[in-house]
């Protein structure tokens, strides 16, 4: 039975009272919309083994869900997705891509494209010249063949077809760099730059293709309306960069002057601007997407920013715009490319848009120096398709190129035409479909849309199909043809630790260390854990500075990490008068002030369960002897000794886990209790303006022995004072300890007078070493990690230890409920002999191989 939708209302009253919920607007969005992101949720899990960007699985669970499977059902189409519900769910889908949009412009550094140079530029113009030549030449060819496709405009159709065939999907193209690692590789890095170019070609060829389709009838539409959309788009843009841009940029600076909490009032009037903005152009006759964009690129890149990203971009990404590639989907309908001749039509539309981006790219790669694998792989993954091809695909579809009386009846049906006649010849087209003959009722309306959209059903699933088949084919193809030798040369560097400083007159007048961070918490501790190890004499101290960030489906997370990877420390995007940037900017950059000490900050972007790759090689290609890790947990006591614990998630700990079993060097890990009040020394006087109280706990073995390497270089540093404990059992010679005898005469030989050394005979060693921290008179205690522990130590671990990878001694300091007050570090001497030994048992499911992403040491 069909449904009237003038009488289609929100909501029902309920099955009690006879309703059925499926035939009301508001329920069946949300059943629609649950459908959607289920389907699409399942199908990214599918693909992500293949490391195929979302935006596939959601373009598939459209098709899926529309016309081409089970629409073909038509109890199932006509129930879940009528008709008359389109429009309510293609409403919800565009206000999603409205702020995405709007997001994308806010994210988007201008700055950047100008900075990129010559060769993005060529490559950028090549790639989009050439395909744009080469789809009105497909263009041409679908003219002729495809029924309808006549019938449209010849300069919309063209253009449309240029834009579509030619343009690059940025976030796609980002999100692709970045599960691949090669987001700062030299592709990478160009492929970036050029798509950033192509985006805004890509807009500009949009807006035009908007301006000219129009809604009116083509044949008698003037040239000069056309003129006109585009010149008030113009000056729609000399608007907002002049006037709204500077008033954005007073409500930034009076919301980080507030440093608190941002008005409400001014994240409202800015979420309202969008909408404002989108209505204007929309208004102007290009759409609305295209202001939302704008207005986004009035906003300064700050801390205002940095909020409205945190309020929108979930709910947008996660939710609304899922719908608008469904959507896209639901209108696809493969059947219409039936037969032979439609087949080699989507044959050809393929490998014209592969390639004319592909030989393009490679050729002025080629030109500009690049070798022949870089330049095929980077002609590849400029060939990504994605949101902005969908947009112009979704707006060649609406947009209309002529039309007809919207409604008609019989009575303003000229009177020499038979109603009878006009049925048959309107029924007739091809762009007219479910078509009954109402003559009979001389006074019932026909509702009908007369209008062609610039692209057809057929044309339309073509060009569907072509964006999915080449952003399928990237990412496996890329990683068969490009391979950076990143493992292969990391191997022939040898591995280093602490002792290695000792015995090597080469390197001993410079210590390596790379400290990761998780975040903010993170820096106080480990400015002073470095501080501590700071020899006063002229050794030198390079410091390899990396913030760990994980790669979520957030595009801010991609565009945070490409900022930090270009304007140097981590964390510092452009937002000037940010919080993060006065403490952390500050800290590192007096941090690296002090003399003999340099700072080289880099960032990691990658999924958690290859976190570890990245970590390892940064330590394999400098040479680092140390690295630092952020224990998963932070724990602070606070007033009435109650204990806080900030836990960052046990997906961490496994990554501390991967990089203690595969470190190319040694490990510390940092178990922080408020680490953060080291000894400052001026570095005019060398006087130190409060003490460091640091012990160490040897039990012997190699990971104790390199304690002692530590501790020595600590008590170098005139603030910190150094206590080594020994602990003795009662069985007398222990396991290597001649070894330890050696180390430890050594180590006494050297420091004395400068180390305070103690021997304690131990009967309970549990108690014995909780005392130590709970004493409260050392602010670190430095541990081995005991992989091949004493007898002494070995009776700790026949009880259930909560931190396996960190010994027996560091499980019993780090965990929480014991009233530790010391802060500890536990150390894990690199062996080449020990590689891959580990005593955690852990399951994390690793099974993700490839190369290390690291962004440049700036």
């Amino acid at each position: 039975m069909g449904v009237n939708i003038t009488s289609i209302k929100t909501s029902s009253n309920g099955a009690w009272q006879g309703d059925n919920p499926l035939d009301f607007a508001f329920p069946l969005l949300i059943v629609q919309t649950t459908l959607i992101l289920a389907l699409t949720r399942f199908l990214a899990l599918l693909l992500k083994p293949l490391r195929q960007p979302k935006v596939i699985a959601e373009i598939l669970g459209g098709i899926l869900l529309g016309p081409s499977a089970l629409g073909r059902n038509h109890a199932y189409i006509h129930r879940i997705f009528p008709s008359w519900s389109m429009p309510v769910l293609e409403s919800v889908a565009t206000l999603g891509l409205l702020f995405f949009l709007f997001l994308v412009g806010l994210e988007l550094d201008l700055t950047s494209i100008r900075r990129s140079g010559r060769r993005a530029f060529g490559i950028a113009f090549s790639g989009i010249s050439i395909p744009f030549i080469s789809g009105i030449g497909v263009a041409l060819v679908l003219r002729k063949t495809v029924d309808g496709a006549d019938k449209v405009g010849y300069g919309q159709f063209l253009v449309f077809m240029g834009v579509a065939i030619s343009i690059t999907a940025f976030p796609v193209l980002a999100r692709i760099l970045a599960e691949l690692k090669l987001l700062t590789t030299p592709v990478g890095e160009t492929a970036m730059a050029a798509a950033a170019f192509n985006d805004v070609a890509a807009w500009i060829l949009l807006a035009l293709a908007v301006a000219l389709a129009g809604d009116g009838p083509g044949e008698h539409k003037s040239p000069l309306i056309s003129i006109w959309v585009l010149l008030s788009g113009v000056a729609f843009v000399v608007f907002m960069m002049f006037v709204i841009r500077p008033a954005m940029k007073w409500v930034a600076r009076r919301c980080s002057a507030e440093g608190g909490a941002v008005d409400e009032a001014y994240i409202c009037l800015t979420l309202a601007g969008v909408m404002v903005s989108g209505f204007i152009t929309d208004l102007i006759g290009i759409h609305s997407i295209f202001g939302a964009f704008i207005y986004g690129l009035t906003i300064p890149k700050g801390e205002f920013a940095a909020r409205l990203v945190e309020r929108i971009e979930d709910f947008v990404t996660g939710l609304l715009l899922p719908l608008y590639f469904a959507s896209s989907g639901l209108k696809t309908d493969v059947a219409k490319i039936s037969g032979g001749r439609a087949w080699g039509l989507l044959v050809l539309v393929i490998s014209t848009a592969c390639a004319g981006k592909i030989v393009g790219t490679f050729a002025v790669a080629l030109m500009f120096g690049m070798a022949a694998g870089e330049s095929l792989a980077l002609g590849f993954l400029m060939n990504t398709k994605g949101l902005v091809e969908l947009i112009v695909l979704n707006i060649g579809k609406e947009k209309k190129s002529f039309g007809w009386p919207p409604i008609l009846t019989n009575d303003n049906l000229s009177p020499c035409v038979s109603a009878n006649a006009f049925y048959a010849e309107i029924s007739s087209l091809p762009i007219l479909t479910n078509v009954k003959d109402q003559t009979s009722h001389p006074h019932t309306f026909i509702l009908f849309d007369f209008r062609s959209g610039v692209l057809n059903d057929e044309v339309f699933a073509i060009l569907v199909l072509m964006a999915l088949f080449t952003t399928f084919i990237t990412t496996p193809t890329v990683m068969a043809i490009y391979k950076p030798a990143r493992r292969s040369s990391a191997l022939t560097h040898s591995h280093r630790k602490l002792r290695d400083l000792t015995n090597t007159d080469e390197s001993k007048d410079e210590l390596r260390i790379l400290a990761c961070l998780h975040g903010l918490s993170n820096v106080p501790s480990i400015i002073t854990l470095i501080e501590s190890t700071r020899s006063n004499k002229k050794s030198k101290l390079k410091l390899f500075l990396m913030h760990l960030l994980q790669l979520t489906e957030r595009s801010s997370s991609i565009i945070m990490v490409h900022r930090a990877r270009r304007n140097g420390l981590p964390f510092i995007n452009r937002f000037r008068r940010d919080e993060w940037h006065d403490r952390v900017a500050g800290a590192f950059q007096a941090y690296s002030q002090l003399g003999r000490v340099s700072v080289r900050p880099t960032t990691a972007v990658s999924s958690l369960s290859t976190m570890h790759e990245d970590i390892c090689y940064v330590a394999e290609t400098n040479r680092v002897t140390m690295i630092v890790l952020p224990f998963h947990k932070q724990q602070w006591r606070g007033e009435g000794d109650q204990e806080t614990i900030e836990n960052v998630g046990h997906e961490w700990r496994l990554v501390n886990q991967r990089v203690l079993r595969n470190a190319p060097c040694s490990v510390a890990v940092l178990v922080d209790r408020g680490f953060r009040t080291a000894g400052h020394t001026d570095t005019d006087t060398d006087t130190a303006t409060s003490t460091q109280n640091v012990c160490i706990l040897f039990f012997g073995g190699a990971d104790d022995r390199e304690t002692l390497e530590l501790g020595g270089r600590m008590a170098e540093h005139p603030a910190v004072k150094v206590v080594v404990v020994r602990f003795v059992g009662d069985e007398g010679c222990e396991r290597n300890g001649e070894l330890d005898d050696a180390a430890m005469a050594e180590f006494r030989i050297k420091w004395d007078g400068m180390v305070e050394y103690t021997e304690k005979t131990s009967s309970n060693i549990v108690e014995d070493v909780l005392g130590v921290g709970q004493c409260g008179d050392y602010d670190l205690i430095v541990v081995g990690k005991g992989r091949f522990p004493s007898p002494m130590v070995a009776r700790l671990t026949e009880g259930q230890a909560e931190h396996l990878e960190l010994g027996p001694i560091g499980d019993l300091l780090a965990s929480p409920g014991r009233r530790i007050l010391s802060s500890v570090l536990v150390i894990q001497q690199h062996d080449p002999a020990l590689m891959g030994e580990t005593s955690v048992v852990e399951n994390d499911g690793d099974g993700n191989v490839g190369e290390g992403e690291i962004s440049k040491a700036v």
